[in-house]
Order: structure tokens, then sequence, then C-alpha cells
């Protein structure tokens, strides 16, 4: 095991009768929220902070942008940052991505989702 893969944090996911065991990272259940989010319609992106922006121009590693996910052994909690598209519901939207963010983690990973948070950080005016 290398260095890098040691200092991260993982999640074991145990199962009855299995033949070994499975580790998630937690930039894994960052980058499922991030995806699931931006697949909802009238969302433009994730978005993070100042520094997050310019490193995710250098990095191809921006799935996880403006979301921070907490996970304990049964439950995630997730915080995420989002810019819409102009003339989209917040609410609704955001609802929306609460829900296929939940849905999401909770199928591909096996742990409940305790809350996602949302925070709107900017909308993305296009100009027709």
């Amino acid at each position: 095991m290398n260095k890098e893969t040691e200092n991260r944090n993982t999640y074991k996911i145990h199962e009855n009768g299995s033949v070994g065991e499975v580790q998630i990272a937690d930039e894994v259940v960052a980058s499922i929220a991030g995806l699931a989010a931006t697949e909802v319609k009238g969302v433009s992106s994730t978005s993070g902070n100042v520094t997050n922006e310019i490193v995710g121009k250098f990095s191809k590693k921006n799935l996880a942008k403006g979301v921070k996910v907490s996970v304990s052994p049964d439950e995630v909690s997730v915080d995420m940052a989002l810019t819409l598209d102009y003339g989209y519901g917040i609410a609704e939207t955001a609802k929306q991505v609460q829900e296929k963010v939940k849905l999401a983690i909770e199928n591909m990973t096996g742990l409940k989702v305790k809350e996602v948070n949302i925070r709107i950080a900017g909308v993305n005016i296009i100009k027709g």
C-alpha cells in the first residue's frame, strides 16, 4: 500500500459471508454526490471557494469541488455549494439535488445519508 492511500480517510463496508473487505475513500463519496448534483436540471456546477476554483483549473480531480462529506461508520452528511442556471427555482432545484444525492450515495455505497445541506454559491446567466 502506498503512502497516499494510507493517509486518506476510508470507510469499510461489512457484508456477511463476503470474500474480503471493501473500503471506500471519502473522496469517492464526495465525487458521487457532485456527479449526482450536476445531473439535476438547473444545476450548472458544484462550486468551491476561490482556492478550489484555482486548483480545479490545474487538476483533473474536481468532481468533488464544492462538496464536503462527513462519513461515520453508518451514515453520511453532505455539505455542497452549487451554481444554478438562471431561471430555475432555487427551492425546487435544491430539493431535487438533495433527493438525487441521497439516492445515489445510498445505492452506490450502502451507507445511510443523514443530511444533504445545499448552499447556493452563484447563478450562471446564459446569454442567448
